[in-house]
């Protein structure tokens, strides 16, 4: 059966929103390592360089949303901006503070390998939450999934413990977020998607880094004379970032949530890669068996969630039918009663 001409157009633009994704992704990543790494730009300063992301971001969500009005905004109490976007924001500030911190001390490979682990931590924050209900099946698979990254960590050739905290640190607070987001927005019907998260929650994420920055890296910064901010290096870095946002609201617009997760898994495999061949960070052979097995936790996983989204959806269409033929009923049940008075006057 041939298929249609809208069928293959549509096909072709998801594929290629999924690769706009994964190479600016891909790129967000890997420039975050040359950045920061002391033995490439020899940048160390991760709170600035998360400071500069978020005032750029910020400031283009703001034209966006405010001047050229391509974006429309949320309807927003301001206790409701309090209560509920600012601890979301807290979080965003930590776990992206923690993560950029993580590649001084660690290969991009390893990055990836640990960021697995990321399923794990949303599932039982959501059960904690009880947000998610605690099933012995999906536990076992969590535990095959931390255990495949147990064993990655073993075989790392370069293994800094202090950099893998960093790295658990940004998943654990990342996880809560993403949790937290479900209860404090989502639940109350509001839906922010990449351009109005950056909107609202992208000056939260300047005002709290500005805290540790001023202790931690302001000093340094200010005493360094030989300190020039490239705005070459700075501005495109920070446009990729933004960028990355943009093509995140038309991957999950145009496809899923779920196909993002599908092609981060491709991203990861091309990440590790790329850090083996190009950056020549050491790979061992137990580092892929360990990853290869959270991989498959991590793909059975995204098949559980996709078999129980369409559970699901099934379940509504036949609710819906239910509801329309109990109308239906109603209907023909009140012409049948108006028919019968009819008869009798």
């Amino acid at each position: 059966m041939a298929v249609s001409e809208g069928v293959v157009k549509k096909i072709i633009l998801s594929y290629t929103y999924v690769a706009i994704w994964i190479f600016l992704s891909f790129t967000v990543i890997v420039y975050n390592k040359y950045i920061l790494d002391r033995k490439m730009y020899n940048w160390p300063y991760p709170i600035s360089l998360t400071m500069i992301h978020m005032a750029f971001c910020s400031s283009l969500a703001y034209l966006l949303v405010r001047v050229f009005k391509l974006v429309e905004p949320v309807s927003m109490s301001r206790e409701l901006y309090l209560k509920s976007v600012v601890p979301i924001g807290a979080l965003y500030s930590l776990s992206l503070w923690f993560s950029n911190s993580a590649y001084i001390y660690l290969s991009v490979s390893f990055i990836q390998m640990l960021k697995a682990l990321m399923p794990v931590a949303v599932y039982s924050i959501g059960v904690l939450f009880k947000k998610e209900g605690f099933k012995s099946e999906t536990m076992a698979n969590m535990i095959s999934i931390s255990v495949g990254v147990g064993i990655a960590a073993y075989g790392e050739a370069k293994f800094n413990s202090w950099g893998v905290t960093l790295q658990l640190l940004a998943v654990a607070f990342e996880a809560t977020r993403l949790v937290l987001i479900q209860i404090l927005l989502n639940s109350k019907g509001i839906s922010l998607n990449p351009i109005t998260s950056l909107y609202y929650i992208a000056p939260c994420c300047l005002v709290f880094l500005s805290v540790p920055w001023m202790i931690m890296e302001y000093p340094s910064l200010r005493d360094n004379s030989s300190f020039h901010l490239d705005f070459v290096i700075f501005g495109t870095n920070s446009l990729c970032a933004f960028a990355l946002n943009l093509a995140v609201f038309l991957l999950v617009g145009k496809t899923s949530a779920l196909t993002m997760n599908v092609a981060g898994v491709v991203k990861d495999w091309l990440l590790i890669a790329f850090s083996w061949s190009v950056i020549k960070d050491t790979v061992t052979p137990i580092n892929l068996l360990g990853y290869g097995l959270a991989f498959l936790g991590v793909a059975y996983y995204n098949h559980s969630k996709l078999q129980a989204l369409k559970a699901s959806e099934a379940q509504k269409r036949a609710q819906q039918a239910d509801e329309e033929a109990g109308r239906l009923l109603q209907d023909r049940d009140g012409e049948a009663i108006g028919r019968k008075n009819e008869s009798q006057s």
